[in-house]
């Protein structure tokens, strides 16, 4: 407890420090730069005072969706830029409302998407970053020409989306937890509904009337009544039952709703394919623990990487949840598992100062010193560094599902099958922290111990024997299933297990955590059975029919130690994280009544397997 309070007292201390610091060595003004359709957007300036023709400074800019409060020339945020090493090292910072979002004009869309600039009128968020980017150039005085872009998470895709902005003083940017597809990211995983981020909607569906200064949609936000969230998400009813009561006025949900495929609606929204034309420095960075978006980095950089070779490209991914690197915390723990002290402060001063300070502040031409990928290892528990990702150095394993509960090598041959009877009345439960459905989104289930499903008839488990040898998983993951089912339609999750051994150490920290026998959900990834053939066109299963469904999980770099075991759990709910498949076709899901609700057997047979990729 005296830990705590003094963890406290210091951070509390810090940022009164760190806001005294701005007070000390900042100017702040608000303006309106306006964009090339007449469109105004908001933006506040936080320059050195010290700024002068013998003393220039680079621009580092974020563009936001969430705000840049406080608003007000003398109202100072309490710190400044992605973190205090560059705060202190002094540059211009940038911060602006996106169209449509508090005091900026325009009408907001969600993953705006690119278009053709043949007039004036033709703009999108990468126009509104050049616009910007050009004012900012052509208006501060002694700034040095050159400009960095940063953001987390929705920041993190307009940092992404404003790469495309091609500017001639753009010369770093950073993306951290950026979405690349919605269809994906954040509200779906391979189409799936994400229930769990159900609360989130009044802040993505309201549009303002009105400049605002506060969250304007904050009444329409869901109140918590009870310490175990859980009880909301019971008591919520079918999919369609929730929308009907929540969120018939919320535009965003009612284009999800709309749209339940992969149509041109979310295939516009794609950022992906655009990632081209990109000759500045570009560093991704994500968590391995990112509950909203591990998808978006990983694929930002891979397909910088392929479509770019004059970018300078970095990828970084640590212990993190989401936007966890912008946050220290002393003991860096996700959920149950320590993995190190002041993680966060050695990514902020070793690699993101390194990145910004190399490319906008020092005259050199030449990629900064950093490794293409610098890798956390969460099973080791310290940082790798890699010439490529994945490294080009990895090799290929299969995984299979034999009947027997065994995970093997080598593949048997055999017809036999594993059977689960799977009751969307009565879904697995993603997680048994009940408390952390009360909060935006549920985070800790990502690191979560796995025990509670083992006992469970719609669960079919998997297991190594305890490794003789480390195994060091680094890449990708494809899981590829052979299946058959009683129903229509189903829902397919994978997860990959870490099982400490039977003496495992307690940890004086957590002591009403066993970690003897911890089951540590190290990935995890679901597939809804209509989308095993096409995004765009679902199909039914026929029932027991045999059918492959296959689906990738995304990136690991995580060694399963000697004495512990690997483990897959397969099963075909995981509620409240993922809306529950009724496992009876519809054309879209997202009408489904109570009614439609069907039971079913479901087989695995042993030609099913994970394939990875092992770095020796």
């Amino acid at each position: 407890m005296r830990k705590i309070v003094a963890l406290i007292l210091f951070l509390t201390s810090f940022s009164i420090f760190s806001q005294e610091d701005i007070l000390a060595n900042y100017d702040k003004r608000e303006v309106y730069i306006p964009m090339r359709d007449g469109t105004k957007l908001f933006t506040a300036i936080y320059s050195p005072k010290d700024i002068s023709s013998s003393k220039k400074y680079p621009i580092l800019m974020q563009r936001t969706c969430y705000s840049i409060a406080p608003y007000g020339e003398d109202k100072y945020k309490k710190t400044l830029g992605p973190n205090t090493f560059l705060q202190k090292d002094k540059y211009i910072f940038v911060y602006q409302d996106v169209r449509g979002r508090y005091m900026s004009e325009g009408t907001f869309t969600n993953m705006t998407p690119q278009v053709e600039h043949k007039t004036k009128k033709d703009v999108d968020e990468s126009t509104d970053t050049f616009d910007t980017i050009d004012w900012l150039i052509k208006n501060i005085k002694n700034n040095n020409g050159k400009v960095g872009q940063y953001g987390t998470s929705y920041p993190g895709f307009y940092t992404a989306v404003g790469t495309l902005a091609n500017h001639p003083a753009l010369v770093a940017s950073s993306p951290q937890a950026p979405i690349s597809d919605f269809f994906f990211d954040d509200f779906h995983h391979n189409g799936a509904f994400i229930m769990g981020y159900f609360k989130t909607f009044p802040v993505f569906g309201v549009q303002k009337t009105k400049p605002e200064n506060k969250a304007w949609y904050s009444d329409q936000s869901i109140k918590s009544i009870s310490r175990d969230g859980s009880i909301f998400y019971r008591e919520i009813g079918t999919l369609k039952e929730a929308v009907d009561s929540y969120y018939k006025d919320n535009f965003f949900m009612q284009e999800i709703v709309t749209h339940p495929n992969y149509d041109e609606f979310w295939k516009s929204r794609n950022l992906l394919p655009h990632l081209k034309g990109i000759d500045h420095a570009v560093m991704t960075v994500g968590g391995w623990y990112d509950a909203e978006d591990l998808t978006g980095p990983l694929n930002i950089y891979k397909t910088i990487e392929k479509n770019n070779p004059k970018a300078k490209n970095t990828i970084v991914m640590g212990p993190f949840s989401h936007g966890g690197w912008s946050r220290e915390a002393g003991k860096h723990y996700h959920n149950d598992i320590y993995f190190g002290d002041s993680i966060a402060t050695f990514y902020q001063k070793n690699i993101e100062y390194k990145f910004f300070n190399h490319y906008l502040k020092e005259k050199s031409k030449d990629a900064v010193e950093l490794p293409e990928a610098y890798m956390f290892d969460t099973g080791n528990k310290e940082w790798k560094t890699f010439q490529n990702w994945p490294p080009k150095e990895s090799t290929k394993l299969n995984f299979y599902l034999s009947s027997n509960g065994k995970l093997e090598t080598q593949k048997s041959g055999s017809s036999n099958f594993s059977e689960y009877y799977s009751d969307p009345n009565n879904p697995v439960p993603s997680s048994i922290n009940y408390a952390e459905y009360n909060g935006f989104t549920p985070r800790n289930y990502m690191s979560e111990d796995q025990r509670f499903a083992l006992s469970r008839p719609d669960v079919v488990t998997f297991t190594t024997d305890y490794l003789t040898e480390d195994i060091t998983l680094a890449g990708e993951i494809m899981a590829k299933l052979k299946i058959a089912s009683t129903a229509t339609d189903a829902d397919f999750i994978v997860k990959i297990i870490d099982i400490y051994p039977s003496d495992e150490p307690q940890n004086k920290d957590k002591p009403n955590v066993l970690y003897a026998n911890y089951h540590q959900m190290v990935r995890s990834e679901v597939m809804p059975a209509r989308f095993r053939n096409s995004f765009e066109k679902p199909e039914a299963l026929n029932p027991n029919a045999t059918t492959e469904v296959h689906f990738r999980l995304q990136d690991v770099l995580h060694t399963f130690k000697k004495g512990h075991k690997i483990q897959i759990q397969v099963q075909s709910t995981w509620y409240p994280l993922i809306a529950v498949n009724p496992q009876k076709f519809l054309e879209n899901p997202y009408l489904v009544e109570k009614q439609d609700y069907t039971k079913a057997f479901i087989k695995i047979f042993e030609e099913s397997h994970l394939e990875v990729e092992i770095l020796k």
